[in-house]
């Protein structure tokens, strides 16, 4: 089965044959995958009148079990946004009633950030949608071969992930 990347990497072989384009192989079928992944993702969440930032949001508190709730700086940790970012998002979250601010009872000054009620069913059922997208974009794959990929993946993005800072 020949791919869109197939026919890429071909007219750069006959145009570039003094070039290795064999990380094209790769990583523009990543590239490719990312953009079709983010594609399913805005309509599981579009599904639950949610977008992608507001997932992400909603989805870190839920993880974070009950209370479901996070410090603001918890959340930027989580989501790698920036604390203004960070600010306008819990305002428009707590604007819609998806998450309420409460005071932090070891800190005066400080905030934690709660999932509503609303919230979490929100973040449930965008999750479930989600996974059902997934899954569909991974039918093609056993079981075997979801893992094996997981665990390339995995090898190529750890570095990445614990970048310090």
């Amino acid at each position: 089965m020949e791919d869109e990347v197939d026919r890429l990497v071909a007219a750069w072989r006959r145009e570039r044959p003094d070039l290795d384009v064999e990380p094209l192989e790769v990583l523009s079928r990543v590239s490719r995958l990312a953009r079709h992944l983010d594609r399913a993702r805005r309509l599981a969440f579009a599904e639950h009148s949610l977008e992608p930032w507001e997932f992400d949001v909603l989805t870190a508190l839920r993880r974070a079990g009950t209370p479901y709730q996070l410090s603001p700086g918890q959340l930027l940790t989580q989501t790698l946004v920036t604390s203004g970012t960070m600010t306008n998002r819990i305002d428009r979250l707590a604007k819609k009633g998806l998450v309420e601010r409460l005071p932090d009872p070891s800190d005066r000054r400080g905030v934690l950030v709660r999932l509503t009620t609303e919230g979490q069913d929100r973040a449930d059922q965008a999750l479930a949608g989600l996974l059902a997208q997934e899954r569909a974009i991974l039918g093609e794959l056993s079981h075997a071969q979801r893992t094996e990929l997981a665990g390339l993946l995995r090898q190529l993005t750890a570095p990445f992930d614990n970048i310090p800072g």
